[in-house]
């Protein structure tokens, strides 16, 4: 690792017991078999019932579509690749040479799974209240910043919702075009609506931001043919 473990201790406000969870959570697969995967599994389960509860309780009139809604927005993978930037875990993780090479510490997938390791760390180190303090406060001012509008929902659903008010046929998503090395894979897909001639396109890293971006394409094309 480039920077001392302490550190991150620091950061993450919690000295660990034994480091060496905190060591792993830091090891990608790249550096071999004893690796974060195992932990990152563990993290993953532990965040995502974490944040469940909490928007349970913090919106209480909310109902389980929305509640969804909001955890996948948190728990997703960019969330997690950003709060992971915030902590500067790419100065820490513990990468093989061709990562190193790719600039691995910088890339999201990394970063995230890194971030979910470290739960699944400090939950085996310390408990469940350990993980659950470090995920409340990481995630406090994102879950206060979480409006009950509308528009907070994602592309896809704020299209299909659209469309399902006016009794139209549910849009069609078709992947055209899958560029680029397995790591940093293009997406191109097309988006069909009967309001629209024409197919609009999007794109993204994987299928399923390919999907938002043409959604939201869509989105503004009804907005401007209005």
């Amino acid at each position: 690792m480039n920077q001392p473990i302490e550190t991150l201790c620091r950061e993450l406000n919690y000295l660990f017991v034994d480091k060496s969870l905190l060591e792993k959570a830091l090891t990608h697969r790249s550096i071999g078999a004893d690796n974060n995967e195992r932990l990152e599994f563990l993290g993953d389960s532990i965040l995502g019932f974490v944040i469940a509860s909490e928007l349970f309780k913090y919106f209480p009139k909310a109902k389980e579509g929305e509640l969804s809604r909001y955890r996948a927005s948190l728990v997703k993978g960019d969330t997690l690749a950003i709060l992971a930037s915030e902590l500067d875990l790419g100065r820490y993780l513990r990468l093989g040479p061709g990562e190193l090479k790719s600039g691995g510490f910088r890339r999201d997938s990394i970063l995230a799974n890194a971030f979910e390791a470290i739960i699944g760390a400090l939950y085996l180190d310390g408990g469940l209240h350990v993980a659950e303090k470090f995920i409340l406060e990481t995630y406090i001012k994102r879950i206060e910043a979480i409006s009950e509008r509308s528009s907070y929902k994602d592309p896809k659903t704020r299209l299909q919702e659209y469309l399902q008010a006016r009794r139209l046929p549910l849009p069609e998503y078709s992947v055209v075009e899958i560029a680029g090395k397995s790591h940093e894979q293009l997406f191109k897909v097309t988006c069909k609506i009967s309001l629209l001639v024409d197919l609009i396109e999007g794109d993204g890293s994987n299928r399923r931001k390919a999907e938002q971006d043409a959604a939201e394409k869509v989105l503004q094309h009804i907005k401007n043919d209005k």
